[in-house]
């Protein structure tokens, strides 16, 4: 179960220049994405400077099955001149996609020491879409990271299982809560019958919403978010509620509106919607796998069960109260300390070699 840390400045605090690249950035709307702009938020606000390399910077094309994903195309050479423009004392490699091989490219041709971050199961996410073998996927995926100095994941758990399929070097960079934004205040009423269970999150194939949607509960059911799966599911389930997205603080009261949040997903490494939800005073309802082992704590914040009908019947018992005081002890703050203590300075005979 993910817990707090104390705030410490970091091994590292003195990095003033630090690259960040990722293929995933506004305005997709996703736990990736929020995670490295509060990273990076926190990073400057602490005097560093950083670089983002993303999309927005370069032509792209829509990602096959995810249109609201953009690719660049072609990136290499930018990718090289802003990083050279730049002269970073650490460069981070977020994603696996065209900047991030990219900039690995770069660095590898240099000599220059980096870190990447493992934030998706997109084996079994590609696997649920294309007939490609899992090991293929990792074999791949194994080979992008094998050459950073350090891979970041999100879980001990992720850590365990990516170490089972061959990967090294690797580090536990946790997940935070913005509290000043997801709390239990200022609830919004729906007149609905109750209980109220709520899944929010990108609304697709790999999060098996319809594991949730399928079953037989008291109340009312409510899907938040957007993704390529909306319109079929608001076909087949006409009785569940479809808000659509929602940002912020309106996210936040929808969320304080329910009575327990229902977490279907089988392949997510953290589920940094299980925080947000937790702190809104939402119990969280979930199977026992990867990312809910690490963040719900049984009995307390949630429950777990191979029957979710069980856990959201379990977890609608739980007094909001242990959910709230779980979610406030995972700070943003602390989580950016991790991400610090992990970045690989470049050594002086390659800042030698970077000038």
């Amino acid at each position: 179960m993910v817990s707090a840390m104390a705030s410490t400045t970091g091994r590292h605090s003195g990095l003033g220049r630090i690259a960040l690249v990722t293929d995933a950035w506004e305005p997709q709307v996703n736990g990736v994405v929020r995670t490295l702009t509060q990273t990076t938020r926190i990073l400057r606000d602490r005097g560093h400077e950083v670089m983002l390399v993303t999309p927005g910077d370069f032509k792209t094309i829509p990602c096959p099955s995810y249109p609201e994903i953009r690719l660049a195309l072609f990136p290499r050479k930018e990718v090289a001149c802003r990083l050279t423009r730049f002269h970073p004392d650490a460069i981070h490699i977020a994603t696996e996609g065209p900047l991030g091989m990219a900039a690995r490219h770069y660095c590898l041709k240099h000599g220059f020491d980096f870190t990447t971050s493992f934030h998706t199961r997109f084996a079994e996410y590609l696997r649920l879409r294309v007939p490609v073998p899992t090991n293929v996927t990792y074999a791949l995926l194994r080979r992008f990271h094998s050459a950073a100095a350090r891979t970041l994941v999100p879980t001990p758990s992720q850590r365990d299982s990516l170490v089972s399929h061959g990967f090294r070097n690797l580090d536990v960079w946790s997940r935070g809560v913005d509290t000043e934004i997801f709390n239990p205040t200022d609830p919004l009423w729906f007149d609905l019958p109750r209980p109220l269970a709520i899944y929010m999150g990108r609304v697709s194939v790999e999060k098996n919403i319809n594991a949730f949607l399928d079953l037989k509960l008291p109340g009312s059911k409510m899907v938040i978010g957007d993704g390529p799966d909306l319109g079929r599911l608001k076909q087949r389930y006409p009785d569940c509620h479809f808000p659509g997205p929602r940002f912020g603080r309106e996210l936040a009261r929808h969320l304080a509106a329910g009575d327990v949040f229902v977490f279907p997903s089988r392949t997510d490494t953290f589920g940094l919607v299980l925080l947000e939800a937790m702190a809104c005073g939402l119990p969280v309802a979930t199977f026992p796998v990867q990312g809910p082992l690490d963040v719900v704590a049984q009995g307390v914040s949630g429950w777990m069960d191979e029957d979710l009908g069980t856990a959201v019947l379990m977890a609608l018992e739980l007094p909001r109260t242990g959910c709230i005081a779980q979610a406030q002890r995972c700070s943003w703050e602390a989580c950016t300390n991790d991400f610090v203590n992990a970045l690989v300075p470049l050594s002086a005979d390659q800042a030698v070699r970077r000038a």
